[in-house]
């Protein structure tokens, strides 16, 4: 859990990541924003679309650590769908403008908070209450996840290190929950960190690979094809 104290670092870290990201999306020609993504039923617009929306999103949770209102992270689900899908087809132009003026907003914004508001507690969309501090990790998983869902050759293995130590472990515990009234049952392992951890009760066998290979087979990211062992079919992520 990130404190008042490092936010400094995490913002710079999401600064960074945002940098990347809009170096990407200059790069695409303009073809490019109407072409399938890596998530299915998304194009690259649709992907970018979310990202700004997003960025928003948590300007909102942000003004509700600031001032100490009520702002829920969206309005609804069904606006949230729906500015996604409006955004989608957009030009590129129009895309990359969105996005720099979105990702601004949101760096701005956090920039201007007191420790106090960053102890504030608020609700992800899903109801979850979370201190504001996390509001930075919940934008970073979003940018550099999304980053790879376009596609553009930034890939899981461009992941930075202190990106994939927090995701992974995370991603395994998040899996371990969803199929904890299954019978999936294995050991994780890097390759190139001593991360190891199961998933289910008696594991009777070990997948392998890089840490960023592990954490995007997790994610839903990767089919696993640069991993060792017997991959099970995990379930979809909701």
């Amino acid at each position: 859990m990130t404190t008042a104290s490092q936010t400094p670092a995490q913002l710079d870290t999401v600064a960074e990541a945002t940098t990347r990201l809009l170096d990407t999306t200059r790069g695409l020609d303009e073809s490019a924003v109407t072409e399938p993504s890596l998530l299915p039923g998304w194009t690259r617009g649709h992907v970018l679309a979310h990202l700004a929306r997003n960025a928003d999103s948590l300007v909102n949770l942000l003004l509700w650590a600031h001032t100490g209102v009520e702002i829920p992270q969206y309005a609804s689900a069904f606006l949230r769908d729906a500015d996604i899908a409006a955004g989608a087809p957009r030009p590129l132009t129009e895309q990359l403008a969105d996005n720099e003026a979105a990702a601004t907003r949101f760096l701005g914004l956090a920039r201007s908070l007191t420790d106090d508001a960053w102890q504030a507690q608020v609700r992800t969309r899903q109801g979850r209450p979370i201190p504001a501090t996390e509001v930075l990790w919940m934008r970073l998983q979003e940018v550099e996840i999304h980053h790879v869902d376009l596609a553009a050759a930034y890939t899981p293995a461009n992941w930075p290190a202190p990106f994939v130590a927090r995701i992974l472990p995370q991603a395994t515990a998040d899996l371990a929950r969803l199929t904890a009234d299954t019978t999936l049952a294995f050991t994780i392992q890097a390759t190139d960190t001593d991360y190891t951890a199961t998933i289910g009760p008696s594991p009777t066998h070990t997948i392998s690979g890089p840490a960023s290979s592990l954490a995007a087979w997790l994610l839903g990211r990767s089919p696993g094809t640069d991993l060792t062992g017997d991959l099970p079919l995990l379930p979809a992520w909701k």
